[in-house]
């Protein structure tokens, strides 16, 4: 086994994620995409291929058991494919939809679809604001896309009526919760802990108020 390999195993067990050997990987070539691109599209500020596994795979991997029953998942400015192409890979049942309004990055997302055979994926380049769809989702998900009241004014439109918006965010964001006005309101709040990463993660739920 390979130092990544072995980070992402102890990482999952640590999730109690227990995900098949292909999966994981694909869940490294994925991290190898991501480094080979980087280079020229800058989609991440992170350039360790350790911190990549700790920072973005096992930080997106640890929403999975919260988003498991969702048949539909929307990733809103998914950038370089952060929680949704690690979150498509561990629940293949669910349809998820990757959503960024820059065309580099989206380039980038329609490369790794193809590359990971993600078939329970598709991309959309477009601002969250502006999209229309007959569809709406089980889960709308953000992580590091704004605040928590721009998030719901602005994606609120596409959760399913019994749907939630879940927002990654790092330490608990206290003000921004309690800038929370309109149609949503918060329904929960849990900590995080990701393997091998000191600070403070916490996923927010939002339901429809």
């Amino acid at each position: 086994m390979n130092e990544p390999a072995t980070l992402l195993a102890e990482g999952l067990a640590r999730l109690n994620l227990a995900l098949p050997a292909a999966v994981q990987q694909r869940l490294l070539d994925y991290i190898t995409l991501v480094r080979k691109w980087n280079k020229v599209y800058n989609l991440t500020a992170v350039r360790d291929s350790d911190k990549m596994l700790t920072h973005h795979l096992l930080d997106s991997l640890a929403v999975a058991p919260h988003v498991a029953a969702a048949s539909t998942l929307l990733d809103v400015g998914s950038g370089a494919g952060l929680p949704g192409i690690p979150l498509a890979l561990a629940l293949p049942a669910a349809q998820v939809t990757l959503l960024d309004s820059n065309h580099k990055k989206c380039a980038f997302l329609n490369q790794a679809v193809i590359e990971l055979t993600l078939g329970n994926v598709r991309v959309i380049c477009e601002r969250v604001e502006k999209l229309q769809l007959n569809q709406k989702f089980n889960v709308v998900i953000s992580r590091a896309f704004s605040g928590l009241p721009e998030f719901a004014e602005q994606a609120g439109h596409l959760v399913a009526p019994a749907g939630v918006l879940l927002a990654m965010k790092g330490v608990h964001p206290s003000e921004e919760i309690a800038g929370l006005k309109g149609n949503f309101k918060l329904s929960g709040i849990t900590p995080l802990q990701i393997p091998g990463l000191a600070a403070e993660r916490h996923l927010v739920f939002l339901k429809a108020a």
